[in-house]
């Protein structure tokens, strides 16, 4: 049996790109990003934007890894975050999800773009999901539209991924265990 999928955002959960702008977390390392600025280019503007600042705590790697899920981006950095993100956590390359003509585009519904994609990719499979802009009308449309189990945990984009965070996470991935092996 597969393990279940987590789905990994990058902004918030793992950057807590909301904290206090001058104070990096204690245990973060900071990572400077440069931009993309082809669109730039196309425009005819010389100016290179600063890049990105994001923070990463190098143990949660370790951690992610032994929870029991198989791991999964989630995020608009999609294939980026094996290049910039994985290095600094100790990651392997993770698969990602494509989200395609849905990237960034808001819903009518108010439900978030990532959403409905990420039910697709999970295809029945169990999975938990971690972001910071999740609301109830995801749960409520996941609920409707994807029969396995799952977590929707929000996590705030000021502290990122905590010790209570993992903990919620791992006893998820348990509970997935023992229900497929008691079952």
């Amino acid at each position: 049996m597969n393990r279940p999928l987590l789905f990994l955002d990058v902004d918030g959960p793992l950057n807590p790109y909301a904290a206090k702008p001058q104070r990096r977390p204690d245990g973060y390392t900071t990572l400077r990003v440069p931009r993309n600025n082809a669109d730039e280019v196309d425009m005819g503007l010389s100016f290179r934007p600063r890049p990105l600042r994001v923070w990463l705590n190098p143990d949660h790697g370790r951690i992610l890894l032994q929870l029991g899920f198989e791991l999964c981006w989630a995020t608009t950095w999609m294939d980026d975050a094996n290049r910039w993100i994985a290095p600094v956590l100790g990651l392997p390359e993770l698969p990602y999800v494509d989200f395609g003509d849905a990237l960034l585009q808001e819903r009518p519904d108010g439900i978030h773009w990532k959403t409905g994609p990420l039910v697709d990719y999970a295809g029945g499979r169990p999975f938990a999901w971690v972001d910071d802009e999740l609301s109830e009308r995801d749960q409520t449309y996941v609920t409707a539209h994807h029969q396995g189990p799952v977590l929707l945990h929000h996590v705030n984009p000021r502290i990122g991924l905590r010790e209570n965070d993992f903990h919620a996470l791992a006893d998820h991935a348990r509970s997935l265990n023992t229900s497929h092996t008691t079952g």
